[in-house]
């Protein structure tokens, strides 16, 4: 345990308790490795999320130690189930690559408390700095197997509200197993409501180890024929030339199509990216039903790959928004069990950071995955944060709390581009 205060202007957060948390029961072997896929190892850090909780006659008589103290029981029992949050990734000496080991060494929880109200803090839904203030971030020395894979912090505020700050390492899980990794935290923490029964989760990567692991291996079927667009981009920049289309009949589209769309032409223009270079808009697209067959219900791992859509900057300019849509929705479609075997081999290689690069624009989906649902506390959660990413050029949808149609966008932007971004996202709307 550690007494701490960590400073932000004139607030301050009293950091009181830091706790490792191990499984309540163990039913493994403590020398277990999980191999892990190409698609977890893409991005081995934690991500952050900020959940708030704002006051309640619900927490009158509710101490900060008895939420500290349900969170972390919850918590201990929750890892007996999902056995790989308690281990840590080990680096293999002979291909160099990560997998997980599942050692029991535990995840670390942090208590908290501060003067500052949850209502000082202004729209929630606007970034603050003072959120990364709320979550516990271990520092990285090198080495990756002393680094836990969920961390969370639990912050009393001076209204008698609370924040939960939680960062879980996009290795042991990707949004869609995050989410279903919190849920059964929650319902197992019992805070202000009786404990609820989660669904069990797979966590053998089964299908998706390449040849030279062990486990089942990928078949190759047809896929030698199958590229991987989003790798070619990444890794080739291969311009690529897209005949403009023009749909027949009635237009019609997602929010995400129409709004992918919309930001990639406000994000490439604000940033001047000059007329003849190649730009690309990638997104997520979570393959656990695009697999043949598909991957086990529960499937606790990364199970997404990126489609990509590549124009000049001038094309896309000069492009509709349909004819833009058009295009995300092809790349959509070409997820197929051959394009995900090509994505995952072509990952098999020396991994590296990309380096900071306006021609690419990275959009994650999080509408269908509705943190602020997750009710740790009394309710669901009055807003949940994603906290700045490590990865620059990634914008977050996200389901607005109070507008069930409203979409809240997230983005990153050098404070030389705010302006331009906000001029042409709200006024090109053609």
């Amino acid at each position: 345990m550690a007494s701490t205060t960590k400073h932000h202007d004139d607030e301050i957060i009293k950091v009181t308790k830091t706790v490792s948390v191990l499984p309540k029961s163990f039913h493994h072997d403590p020398q277990q490795i999980l191999h892990l896929s190409n698609l977890d190892r893409q991005c081995p850090m934690l991500m952050y999320v900020v959940f708030f909780y704002k006051s309640s006659s619900a927490y009158e008589n509710l101490s900060l130690d008895s939420v500290f103290s349900s969170l972390k029981s919850g918590l201990e029992e929750t890892l007996s189930i999902w056995y790989p949050a308690a281990g840590r990734l080990s680096l293999n000496p002979d291909d160099g690559k990560l997998n997980l080991w599942c050692n029991n060494n535990g995840a670390v929880l942090v208590e908290a408390e501060t003067n500052v109200k949850i209502i000082e803090l202004g729209d929630l839904s606007h970034y603050n700095e003072f959120f990364e203030h709320l979550v516990h971030k271990p520092v990285f020395h090198g080495n990756f197997s002393d680094m836990p894979l969920v961390v969370a912090q639990v912050t009393r505020f001076g209204c008698g509200g609370y924040s939960i700050g939680i960062g879980v390492n996009h290795s042991l899980a990707d949004g869609p197993a995050a989410y279903d990794f919190l849920h059964a935290w929650a319902s197992n923490s019992a805070i202000l409501k009786e404990k609820r029964t989660a669904a069990k989760p797979v966590h053998e990567r089964g299908i998706l180890l390449v040849e030279n692991h062990e486990g089942p291996k990928i078949e190759s079927g047809s896929s030698s024929a199958t590229r991987a667009a989003a790798i070619d981009h990444l890794y080739q920049l291969i311009q690529q030339a897209f005949a403009a289309q023009k749909r027949k009949g009635s237009f019609s589209c997602s929010s995400f199509e129409l709004l992918a769309a919309h930001l990639w032409k406000a994000r490439t223009k604000a940033l001047g990216v000059r007329k003849g270079a190649m730009v690309c808009l990638q997104f997520a697209v979570d393959i656990r039903n695009k697999m043949a067959p598909p991957l086990p219900k529960g499937f606790s791992g990364n199970a997404y790959v990126l489609a990509s859509v590549g124009l000049t900057a001038d094309e896309l300019e000069e492009a509709s928004h349909e004819a833009i849509v058009e295009k995300i929705r092809e790349a959509k479609n070409s997820i197929s069990n051959d394009y995900v075997n090509a994505y995952n081999k072509a990952l098999d290689g020396p991994q590296s950071t990309l380096p900071p690069m306006n021609e690419l624009t990275f959009v994650s989906d999080w509408t269908r995955m509705p943190f602020h649902k997750i009710d740790f506390l009394h309710g669901e959660a009055t807003y949940a944060s994603p906290l700045v990413s490590p990865i620059p050029q990634v914008a977050y949808f996200m389901q607005n709390p109070s507008d069930l149609r409203g979409i809240d966008i997230r983005i990153g932007l050098l404070p030389q581009a705010i302006d331009a971004f906000a001029h042409h996202f709200l006024t090109n709307l053609q």
